[in-house]
Protein backbone atom coordinates (compact mmCIF):
# COMPACT_ATOMS: atom_id res chain seq x y z
CA UNK A 1 0.00 0.00 0.00
CA UNK A 2 1.24 3.54 -0.44
CA UNK A 3 1.49 4.50 2.26
CA UNK A 4 0.43 8.67 3.45
CA UNK A 5 3.21 9.77 5.16
CA UNK A 6 6.56 11.40 4.03
CA UNK A 7 9.62 8.33 4.62
CA UNK A 8 12.22 9.51 6.79
CA UNK A 9 15.28 10.64 4.57
CA UNK A 10 18.35 8.38 4.87
CA UNK A 11 21.24 9.70 7.18
CA UNK A 12 24.80 9.37 7.50
CA UNK A 13 24.42 7.43 10.89
CA UNK A 14 22.33 4.58 8.94
CA UNK A 15 24.35 5.14 5.66
CA UNK A 16 27.19 3.79 8.17
CA UNK A 17 25.14 1.33 10.08
CA UNK A 18 24.22 -0.20 6.50
CA UNK A 19 27.84 -0.13 4.86
CA UNK A 20 29.17 -1.64 7.97
CA UNK A 21 26.78 -4.54 8.34
CA UNK A 22 25.10 -3.21 11.78
CA UNK A 23 21.43 -3.34 11.88
CA UNK A 24 19.56 -0.23 11.46
CA UNK A 25 16.56 -1.32 13.27
CA UNK A 26 17.80 -3.25 16.49
CA UNK A 27 19.17 0.03 18.97
CA UNK A 28 20.55 -1.00 22.29
CA UNK A 29 18.96 -4.71 23.35
CA UNK A 30 16.27 -3.77 26.48
CA UNK A 31 17.51 -6.86 28.78
CA UNK A 32 20.70 -4.22 29.48
CA UNK A 33 18.83 -1.57 30.49
CA UNK A 34 19.36 -1.12 34.04
CA UNK A 35 15.72 -1.34 34.92
CA UNK A 36 12.47 -2.13 32.79
CA UNK A 37 11.08 0.62 30.81
CA UNK A 38 9.35 3.37 31.97
CA UNK A 39 5.63 3.39 29.36
CA UNK A 40 3.78 6.58 28.92
CA UNK A 41 0.68 6.62 26.80
CA UNK A 42 -0.92 9.09 25.66
CA UNK A 43 -4.04 9.44 24.54
CA UNK A 44 -5.97 12.09 22.69
CA UNK A 45 -9.60 13.37 22.09
CA UNK A 46 -11.42 13.63 18.63
CA UNK A 47 -8.40 14.24 17.17
CA UNK A 48 -8.61 14.46 13.11
CA UNK A 49 -6.34 12.12 10.88
CA UNK A 50 -4.98 15.43 9.29
CA UNK A 51 -5.16 17.65 12.26
CA UNK A 52 -1.39 16.93 12.92
CA UNK A 53 1.26 18.36 10.91
CA UNK A 54 3.05 15.21 10.13
CA UNK A 55 0.30 14.24 7.86
CA UNK A 56 1.32 16.15 4.54
CA UNK A 57 -2.55 16.31 3.61
CA UNK A 58 -3.25 18.34 6.80
CA UNK A 59 -4.51 21.97 6.02
CA UNK A 60 -2.33 24.84 6.15
CA UNK A 61 -3.38 26.08 9.41
CA UNK A 62 -2.36 22.89 11.23
CA UNK A 63 1.17 23.25 13.37
CA UNK A 64 2.27 20.89 15.37
CA UNK A 65 5.99 20.63 15.84
CA UNK A 66 6.35 18.45 18.85
CA UNK A 67 3.81 16.25 17.97
CA UNK A 68 5.98 16.00 14.39
CA UNK A 69 9.38 15.65 16.10
CA UNK A 70 7.89 12.87 18.34
CA UNK A 71 6.64 10.63 14.87
CA UNK A 72 10.57 11.94 13.79
CA UNK A 73 12.15 10.65 15.98
CA UNK A 74 9.93 7.31 17.14
CA UNK A 75 7.91 4.94 14.76
CA UNK A 76 4.83 5.68 13.00
CA UNK A 77 2.05 3.43 11.79
CA UNK A 78 0.20 4.90 8.75
CA UNK A 79 -2.22 1.95 9.35
CA UNK A 80 -3.10 2.13 13.35
CA UNK A 81 -6.65 1.55 14.39
CA UNK A 82 -8.27 1.94 17.38
CA UNK A 83 -10.90 -0.91 18.34
CA UNK A 84 -14.46 1.81 18.29
CA UNK A 85 -15.47 4.87 16.12
CA UNK A 86 -16.29 6.42 19.89
CA UNK A 87 -14.43 7.37 23.37
CA UNK A 88 -15.29 4.75 25.57
CA UNK A 89 -15.25 1.62 23.51
CA UNK A 90 -12.17 2.54 22.90
CA UNK A 91 -10.21 3.32 26.45
CA UNK A 92 -11.61 -0.24 27.32
CA UNK A 93 -10.30 -2.15 24.50
CA UNK A 94 -6.73 -0.25 25.34
CA UNK A 95 -7.02 -0.69 28.81
CA UNK A 96 -7.44 -4.52 29.12
CA UNK A 97 -6.00 -5.20 26.07
CA UNK A 98 -9.25 -7.31 24.87
CA UNK A 99 -11.88 -6.63 22.42
CA UNK A 100 -14.64 -4.43 24.55
CA UNK A 101 -17.55 -6.53 23.36
CA UNK A 102 -15.82 -9.59 25.40
CA UNK A 103 -16.94 -7.20 28.60
CA UNK A 104 -20.10 -6.34 26.46
CA UNK A 105 -19.14 -2.47 25.98
CA UNK A 106 -20.19 -2.15 22.43
CA UNK A 107 -21.36 1.52 22.99
CA UNK A 108 -20.02 4.77 24.43
CA UNK A 109 -23.62 4.62 26.87
CA UNK A 110 -22.35 1.48 27.61
CA UNK A 111 -18.54 1.93 28.32
CA UNK A 112 -19.44 4.89 30.55
CA UNK A 113 -21.06 3.38 32.92
CA UNK A 114 -17.89 1.36 33.46
CA UNK A 115 -16.48 -2.28 33.08
CA UNK A 116 -16.62 -5.26 35.48
CA UNK A 117 -14.20 -5.33 38.38
CA UNK A 118 -13.42 -8.88 37.56
CA UNK A 119 -11.36 -7.14 33.77
CA UNK A 120 -8.19 -6.70 34.87
CA UNK A 121 -6.55 -3.56 33.67
CA UNK A 122 -3.25 -1.68 32.71
CA UNK A 123 -2.19 -0.97 35.92
CA UNK A 124 -2.69 -4.13 37.38
CA UNK A 125 -0.83 -6.10 34.90
CA UNK A 126 2.51 -3.86 35.58
CA UNK A 127 2.16 -4.06 39.52
CA UNK A 128 3.90 -7.01 40.14
CA UNK A 129 6.76 -5.70 38.20
CA UNK A 130 7.35 -2.57 40.35
CA UNK A 131 5.39 -0.24 38.51
CA UNK A 132 3.76 2.75 40.18
CA UNK A 133 0.94 3.94 38.02
CA UNK A 134 -0.41 7.45 37.24
CA UNK A 135 -3.97 8.10 35.42
CA UNK A 136 -4.47 11.71 34.49
CA UNK A 137 -7.40 13.29 32.34
CA UNK A 138 -10.55 11.86 31.01
CA UNK A 139 -11.57 8.56 32.66
CA UNK A 140 -15.17 7.76 30.28
CA UNK A 141 -15.29 4.20 32.29
CA UNK A 142 -17.65 4.60 35.39
CA UNK A 143 -18.55 7.33 37.20
CA UNK A 144 -18.21 6.43 40.73
CA UNK A 145 -14.82 6.33 42.38
CA UNK A 146 -14.78 2.70 43.05
CA UNK A 147 -14.89 2.86 39.12
CA UNK A 148 -12.23 5.58 38.86
CA UNK A 149 -8.69 5.45 38.34
CA UNK A 150 -8.10 4.83 41.64
CA UNK A 151 -11.02 2.01 41.81
CA UNK A 152 -9.07 -0.07 39.16
CA UNK A 153 -5.42 -0.30 40.44
CA UNK A 154 -4.38 3.24 39.12
CA UNK A 155 -1.93 4.57 42.48
CA UNK A 156 -2.53 8.30 41.91
CA UNK A 157 -5.05 10.41 39.37
CA UNK A 158 -6.01 13.74 38.42
CA UNK A 159 -8.97 14.05 35.99
CA UNK A 160 -12.80 14.01 35.86
CA UNK A 161 -15.14 11.14 35.59
CA UNK A 162 -17.96 12.68 33.41
CA UNK A 163 -18.90 10.83 30.31
CA UNK A 164 -17.92 13.01 26.93
CA UNK A 165 -16.09 16.36 27.31
CA UNK A 166 -15.31 18.56 30.65
CA UNK A 167 -14.83 22.21 31.03
CA UNK A 168 -11.28 23.58 29.97
CA UNK A 169 -11.56 26.39 32.11
CA UNK A 170 -13.94 25.71 34.96
CA UNK A 171 -12.36 23.52 37.13
CA UNK A 172 -13.60 24.40 40.29
CA UNK A 173 -17.27 22.82 40.02
CA UNK A 174 -17.35 20.17 43.24
CA UNK A 175 -20.80 19.11 42.51
CA UNK A 176 -21.87 18.56 38.41
CA UNK A 177 -18.48 17.97 36.97
CA UNK A 178 -15.55 18.16 39.75
CA UNK A 179 -11.52 17.40 38.95
CA UNK A 180 -10.68 14.69 41.35
CA UNK A 181 -7.69 14.11 42.81
CA UNK A 182 -6.86 10.38 44.13
CA UNK A 183 -10.80 9.46 44.29
CA UNK A 184 -11.45 13.24 45.90
CA UNK A 185 -13.17 16.49 44.12
CA UNK A 186 -10.96 19.41 44.61
CA UNK A 187 -10.94 22.98 43.06
CA UNK A 188 -8.55 23.71 40.76
CA UNK A 189 -7.99 26.61 38.03
CA UNK A 190 -6.30 26.93 34.87
CA UNK A 191 -6.73 25.54 31.60
CA UNK A 192 -7.25 21.78 31.52
CA UNK A 193 -5.13 20.76 29.02
CA UNK A 194 -2.15 22.67 30.29
CA UNK A 195 -3.11 21.23 33.90
CA UNK A 196 -3.03 17.62 32.54
CA UNK A 197 0.05 18.16 31.44
CA UNK A 198 1.70 19.85 34.47
CA UNK A 199 0.04 17.02 36.89
CA UNK A 200 1.56 14.40 34.19
CA UNK A 201 5.10 16.63 34.47
CA UNK A 202 5.20 16.40 38.18
CA UNK A 203 4.31 12.75 38.40
CA UNK A 204 6.81 11.68 36.47
CA UNK A 205 9.60 14.05 38.86
CA UNK A 206 8.29 12.40 41.84
CA UNK A 207 8.54 9.06 40.59
CA UNK A 208 11.81 9.29 38.39
CA UNK A 209 13.94 6.62 40.49
CA UNK A 210 11.59 3.84 39.69
CA UNK A 211 9.97 2.25 36.90
CA UNK A 212 6.12 4.41 36.23
CA UNK A 213 3.20 4.01 33.99
CA UNK A 214 1.96 7.21 32.70
CA UNK A 215 -1.65 7.05 31.36
CA UNK A 216 -2.41 10.83 29.70
CA UNK A 217 -5.75 11.38 28.75
CA UNK A 218 -5.85 14.20 27.48
CA UNK A 219 -9.77 15.54 26.50
CA UNK A 220 -8.69 17.76 23.50
CA UNK A 221 -9.57 18.40 21.57
CA UNK A 222 -12.90 17.58 22.22
CA UNK A 223 -16.12 19.70 22.61
CA UNK A 224 -16.60 21.96 24.21
CA UNK A 225 -14.85 24.16 22.13
CA UNK A 226 -12.82 26.09 24.44
CA UNK A 227 -9.63 27.84 24.28
CA UNK A 228 -7.42 30.95 25.90
CA UNK A 229 -8.91 33.76 23.54
CA UNK A 230 -5.51 34.96 22.59
CA UNK A 231 -4.74 32.25 21.21
CA UNK A 232 -8.44 31.88 19.23
CA UNK A 233 -7.87 35.68 17.93
CA UNK A 234 -3.80 34.77 16.54
CA UNK A 235 -5.12 31.44 14.45
CA UNK A 236 -8.11 34.27 13.28
CA UNK A 237 -5.88 36.84 12.47
CA UNK A 238 -3.28 34.48 10.64
CA UNK A 239 -5.81 32.35 8.39
CA UNK A 240 -8.65 34.57 7.61
CA UNK A 241 -10.30 32.40 5.63
CA UNK A 242 -10.79 29.46 8.46
CA UNK A 243 -14.36 29.50 10.48
CA UNK A 244 -14.26 30.86 13.93
CA UNK A 245 -14.93 27.19 14.78
CA UNK A 246 -11.99 25.85 12.78
CA UNK A 247 -10.31 28.55 14.62
CA UNK A 248 -10.96 27.61 18.10
CA UNK A 249 -10.05 23.67 17.30
CA UNK A 250 -6.39 24.59 16.16
CA UNK A 251 -6.19 26.82 19.74
CA UNK A 252 -7.07 24.09 21.30
CA UNK A 253 -4.34 21.51 18.95
CA UNK A 254 -1.91 23.91 19.89
CA UNK A 255 -1.98 23.68 23.54
CA UNK A 256 -2.66 20.22 22.78
CA UNK A 257 0.57 19.94 20.95
CA UNK A 258 2.60 22.21 23.62
CA UNK A 259 1.35 19.81 26.77
CA UNK A 260 3.38 16.76 24.60
CA UNK A 261 6.02 18.24 24.15
CA UNK A 262 6.69 19.17 27.55
CA UNK A 263 6.35 15.78 28.47
CA UNK A 264 8.76 14.68 26.17
CA UNK A 265 11.15 17.51 27.16
CA UNK A 266 10.85 16.39 30.60
CA UNK A 267 11.76 13.28 30.05
CA UNK A 268 14.64 13.92 28.28
CA UNK A 269 15.61 16.13 30.53
CA UNK A 270 15.22 13.37 33.65
CA UNK A 271 17.40 11.30 31.54
CA UNK A 272 14.47 8.99 31.33
CA UNK A 273 14.17 9.58 27.35
CA UNK A 274 16.05 6.74 26.19
CA UNK A 275 14.25 4.20 28.40
CA UNK A 276 10.53 4.87 27.88
CA UNK A 277 8.32 3.20 26.08
CA UNK A 278 6.07 5.73 24.50
CA UNK A 279 2.56 5.51 22.48
CA UNK A 280 1.01 8.13 21.33
CA UNK A 281 -2.98 7.83 19.54
CA UNK A 282 -6.19 9.26 19.79
CA UNK A 283 -9.61 7.58 20.57
CA UNK A 284 -11.47 7.97 17.75
CA UNK A 285 -11.61 9.60 14.27
CA UNK A 286 -12.01 13.48 14.03
CA UNK A 287 -15.65 14.98 14.95
CA UNK A 288 -17.40 16.55 12.31
CA UNK A 289 -19.07 18.27 15.18
CA UNK A 290 -15.70 20.58 16.06
CA UNK A 291 -14.66 20.73 12.17
CA UNK A 292 -11.92 18.15 12.34
CA UNK A 293 -10.26 16.94 8.94
CA UNK A 294 -9.37 12.97 8.65
CA UNK A 295 -8.11 14.07 5.11
CA UNK A 296 -7.35 11.27 3.13
CA UNK A 297 -9.57 9.32 4.58
CA UNK A 298 -13.59 8.91 4.63
CA UNK A 299 -15.95 9.16 7.23
CA UNK A 300 -15.72 10.96 10.82
CA UNK A 301 -15.66 9.85 14.67
CA UNK A 302 -19.22 7.83 15.02
CA UNK A 303 -18.55 5.94 11.72
CA UNK A 304 -16.68 2.60 10.71
CA UNK A 305 -14.78 4.05 8.01
CA UNK A 306 -11.37 4.55 8.06
CA UNK A 307 -11.81 8.23 9.24
CA UNK A 308 -13.96 6.81 12.21
CA UNK A 309 -11.36 4.53 13.16
CA UNK A 310 -8.00 5.04 11.96
CA UNK A 311 -5.44 7.05 14.01
CA UNK A 312 -2.29 8.78 14.18
CA UNK A 313 0.10 6.26 16.15
CA UNK A 314 3.96 7.09 17.06
CA UNK A 315 5.40 4.52 19.00
CA UNK A 316 9.36 5.67 20.72
CA UNK A 317 11.64 3.89 22.73
CA UNK A 318 14.69 4.70 21.71
CA UNK A 319 17.10 2.12 23.73
CA UNK A 320 15.15 -0.87 22.03
CA UNK A 321 14.83 0.22 18.58
CA UNK A 322 15.30 2.65 16.11
CA UNK A 323 12.94 5.20 14.73
CA UNK A 324 12.45 7.52 11.99
CA UNK A 325 10.91 4.94 9.94
CA UNK A 326 7.10 4.44 9.08
CA UNK A 327 5.68 0.94 9.10
CA UNK A 328 2.75 0.20 6.79
CA UNK A 329 1.46 -3.01 9.27
CA UNK A 330 -1.67 -2.55 10.04
CA UNK A 331 -1.82 -2.86 13.87
CA UNK A 332 -4.31 -1.45 16.92
CA UNK A 333 -4.59 -0.53 19.82
CA UNK A 334 -5.76 -3.56 21.73
CA UNK A 335 -1.95 -4.21 20.69
CA UNK A 336 -0.34 -1.65 23.33
CA UNK A 337 -0.96 -3.55 26.75
CA UNK A 338 0.83 -6.45 25.64
CA UNK A 339 3.54 -4.54 24.14
CA UNK A 340 4.22 -2.80 27.69
CA UNK A 341 3.94 -6.03 29.28
CA UNK A 342 6.80 -7.62 27.19
CA UNK A 343 8.53 -4.63 27.35
CA UNK A 344 8.57 -4.61 31.14
CA UNK A 345 8.75 -8.77 31.16
CA UNK A 346 5.50 -8.62 32.94
CA UNK A 347 3.35 -11.96 32.69
CA UNK A 348 0.24 -12.50 29.66
CA UNK A 349 -2.52 -13.60 31.18
CA UNK A 350 -3.66 -17.42 30.64
CA UNK A 351 -7.33 -16.98 32.02
CA UNK A 352 -8.20 -13.98 29.56
CA UNK A 353 -5.35 -14.45 26.54
CA UNK A 354 -4.92 -10.86 25.19
CA UNK A 355 -7.11 -9.63 22.03
CA UNK A 356 -3.71 -7.76 20.99
CA UNK A 357 -0.05 -8.92 19.82
CA UNK A 358 3.17 -7.35 21.07
CA UNK A 359 4.92 -4.78 18.59
CA UNK A 360 7.69 -5.56 19.31
CA UNK A 361 8.90 -8.16 17.01
CA UNK A 362 7.64 -5.61 14.35
CA UNK A 363 9.76 -2.60 15.70
CA UNK A 364 13.14 -4.31 16.30
CA UNK A 365 12.63 -5.41 12.91
CA UNK A 366 11.87 -9.42 13.60
CA UNK A 367 9.26 -9.73 11.20
CA UNK A 368 7.29 -8.10 9.19
CA UNK A 369 3.85 -9.29 10.18
CA UNK A 370 0.96 -8.90 12.32
CA UNK A 371 -2.32 -9.51 13.19
CA UNK A 372 -4.19 -10.11 10.06
CA UNK A 373 -8.15 -9.69 11.11
CA UNK A 374 -9.27 -6.47 12.78
CA UNK A 375 -13.22 -6.39 14.37
CA UNK A 376 -15.51 -3.46 15.13
CA UNK A 377 -18.97 -3.80 16.57
CA UNK A 378 -21.94 -0.99 18.20
CA UNK A 379 -24.12 -3.79 18.19
CA UNK A 380 -27.61 -5.05 18.04
CA UNK A 381 -28.96 -0.64 19.29
CA UNK A 382 -26.58 0.53 15.87
CA UNK A 383 -25.59 -2.18 14.65
CA UNK A 384 -23.00 -0.87 12.53
CA UNK A 385 -19.80 -2.81 11.97
CA UNK A 386 -16.52 -3.05 10.10
CA UNK A 387 -14.11 -5.90 10.08
CA UNK A 388 -10.67 -6.20 7.95
CA UNK A 389 -8.80 -9.07 6.96
CA UNK A 390 -5.45 -8.23 4.89
CA UNK A 391 -6.24 -5.50 2.78
CA UNK A 392 -9.91 -6.35 2.63
CA UNK A 393 -12.43 -4.53 4.43
CA UNK A 394 -16.29 -4.70 4.57
CA UNK A 395 -18.54 -2.19 6.43
CA UNK A 396 -22.01 -1.73 7.39
CA UNK A 397 -22.56 1.71 8.96
CA UNK A 398 -25.44 2.05 11.61
CA UNK A 399 -28.91 1.89 10.92
CA UNK A 400 -28.36 1.40 7.43
CA UNK A 401 -29.07 -1.70 5.39
CA UNK A 402 -26.17 -1.85 2.89
CA UNK A 403 -23.44 -3.67 3.13
CA UNK A 404 -19.80 -2.18 1.50
CA UNK A 405 -16.38 -3.65 0.50
CA UNK A 406 -13.43 -1.88 0.12
CA UNK A 407 -9.92 -2.96 -1.11
CA UNK A 408 -7.48 -0.78 0.84
CA UNK A 409 -4.62 -1.05 -0.85
CA UNK A 410 -5.67 0.29 -3.96
CA UNK A 411 -8.50 2.44 -1.87
CA UNK A 412 -8.02 3.52 1.32
CA UNK A 413 -10.08 6.57 0.81
CA UNK A 414 -13.06 3.64 0.73
CA UNK A 415 -14.15 5.50 -2.51
CA UNK A 416 -15.21 2.11 -4.96
CA UNK A 417 -17.57 -0.44 -3.18
CA UNK A 418 -16.76 -3.60 -4.49
CA UNK A 419 -19.35 -5.72 -2.81
CA UNK A 420 -21.80 -6.14 -5.98
CA UNK A 421 -19.08 -7.73 -8.39
CA UNK A 422 -17.60 -9.79 -5.03
CA UNK A 423 -19.87 -11.91 -3.29
CA UNK A 424 -17.99 -14.30 -2.70
CA UNK A 425 -15.68 -11.84 -0.50
CA UNK A 426 -18.32 -10.47 1.04
CA UNK A 427 -19.46 -14.02 2.72
CA UNK A 428 -16.15 -14.87 3.57
CA UNK A 429 -16.10 -11.72 5.43
CA UNK A 430 -19.41 -11.71 6.80
CA UNK A 431 -18.33 -15.31 8.40
CA UNK A 432 -15.41 -14.05 10.02
CA UNK A 433 -16.99 -11.62 11.17
CA UNK A 434 -20.12 -13.87 12.61
CA UNK A 435 -17.82 -16.00 13.98
CA UNK A 436 -15.67 -13.70 16.42
CA UNK A 437 -19.41 -11.84 16.92
CA UNK A 438 -20.52 -15.48 18.54
CA UNK A 439 -17.48 -14.93 21.07
CA UNK A 440 -18.05 -11.78 22.25
CA UNK A 441 -20.64 -11.37 25.65
CA UNK A 442 -24.24 -9.64 25.16
CA UNK A 443 -24.24 -5.62 25.40
CA UNK A 444 -24.00 -4.36 28.84
CA UNK A 445 -27.50 -2.60 27.86
CA UNK A 446 -29.24 -5.90 26.89
CA UNK A 447 -30.20 -4.95 22.62
CA UNK A 448 -28.28 -7.58 22.04
CA UNK A 449 -25.61 -8.45 19.43
CA UNK A 450 -27.31 -7.90 16.16
CA UNK A 451 -29.90 -5.21 15.06
CA UNK A 452 -33.40 -6.75 16.49
CA UNK A 453 -35.27 -6.08 13.15
CA UNK A 454 -33.46 -9.50 12.13
CA UNK A 455 -31.46 -12.19 14.24
CA UNK A 456 -30.04 -13.57 10.76
CA UNK A 457 -26.13 -12.97 10.15
CA UNK A 458 -25.16 -10.17 7.74
CA UNK A 459 -24.15 -13.71 5.56
CA UNK A 460 -27.25 -15.21 5.74
CA UNK A 461 -28.84 -11.59 4.86
CA UNK A 462 -26.87 -11.63 1.92
CA UNK A 463 -28.55 -14.96 0.91
CA UNK A 464 -31.75 -14.21 1.54
CA UNK A 465 -31.79 -11.17 -0.54
CA UNK A 466 -29.99 -13.11 -3.47
CA UNK A 467 -32.60 -15.87 -3.37
CA UNK A 468 -34.88 -12.72 -3.52
CA UNK A 469 -36.81 -13.23 -0.13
Amino acid sequence: MTPFFRRPRLTLALVIALLVGASPVVATPAATSPRPPNIVVILTDDQGYADISFNPHHPKEVSTPHLDALAREGVWFSQGYITGNVCSPTRAGLLTGRYQQRAGVYTAGEGGRGIAQTETIFPKFLKPAGYVSGAFGKWHLGLTVEQSPVGRGFDEWYGFLGRGGHDYLKLDDLEGSPIYRNGKPIKDEGYLTTRLTEETVAFIQKHKARPFYVHLAYNAVHAPAQAPAADIARFKQQFPEITEARAILMAMLHHLDLGVGRVVDTLKKEGLWENTLLVFLTDNGGSKAMSAVNTPLRGAKQQNYEGGIRTPFIVSWPAAFKGGRTLDTPISSLDILPTALEAAGATLPAAKPLDGKSLLPLLTGKTSRHLETFYWSEGGAAGGFAVRSGDWKLVQQRSQPKIELFNLANDPAEATDLAPQNAAKVAELSKLYDTWLDQMAEPMDGVGKRPKKSSDSPTKERKKKKAGK
